[in-house]
């Protein structure tokens, strides 16, 4: 399979999942930045539940495609997604097997949204090991012949199309809020260690 798929910010499950099945795929880097997306969120269990962690952009008034979006860094959001992400896994089985490979990009600035987001994903498609070509489009289009398009597919809104609404693994806190599905990769990675790719 072929596919393409948005810019987005430590995908979720369902997005990894279309990554780890195709041979190839595009990422849309000319798409225009959408608002209330995976493009600039994520969302990991924490103490309480579903915690969203959203990535302030600086605001521009005309639409803007995603590789120009850039990333408001005056308030401080990287050690707060940091520490939020380290009270939500410290004590994950895995945590501390991974965290050196995120705490660095966390750690260092980034202007742009989409240098930041293909930061991430090539660093999770590395400790996957997934056997995939990932390509950016030099282009807008709206369709893209011979790829399957996941662009508006996978977002926030919508429930995964697929298999993983019945699959489960062991969450930090199911036990006080109940099993919570398609969250971040970091949540599968983080509590499953090397079985994520089984999972997947």
């Amino acid at each position: 399979m072929k596919a393409i798929l948005s810019s987005v910010y430590c995908g979720s499950i369902e997005y990894y999942t279309v990554l780890k099945h195709a041979e190839e795929v595009l990422i849309d880097s000319q798409e225009h930045y959408t608002k209330q997306t995976y493009r600039n969120r994520c969302e990991i269990y924490g103490a309480n539940g579903k915690l969203n962690l959203t990535i302030p952009l600086v605001r521009r008034g005309q639409r803007v495609p995603v590789y120009d979006a850039e990333i408001e860094n005056s308030h401080g959001w990287k050690k707060l997604h940091w520490r939020s992400i380290e009270s939500a896994y410290r004590s994950s089985p895995y945590f501390e097997f991974y965290e050196h490979h995120f705490m660095p990009i966390f750690e260092k600035d980034h202007t742009h949204l989409f240098e930041l987001n293909q930061e991430i994903q090539n660093k999770i498609i590395q400790i996957l090991n997934l056997d995939v070509v990932v390509k950016e489009t030099e282009s807008y289009q709206k369709e893209h012949f011979g790829y399957k398009d996941f662009r508006e597919a996978i977002h926030p809104k919508n429930d995964p199309k697929n298999i993983l609404s019945d699959k489960r693994y062991i969450q930090v806190f199911e036990s006080k809020c109940g099993f919570i599905p398609n969250l971040s990769i970091l949540d599968l990675l983080f509590n499953e260690g090397p079985n994520a790719i089984s999972f997947l």
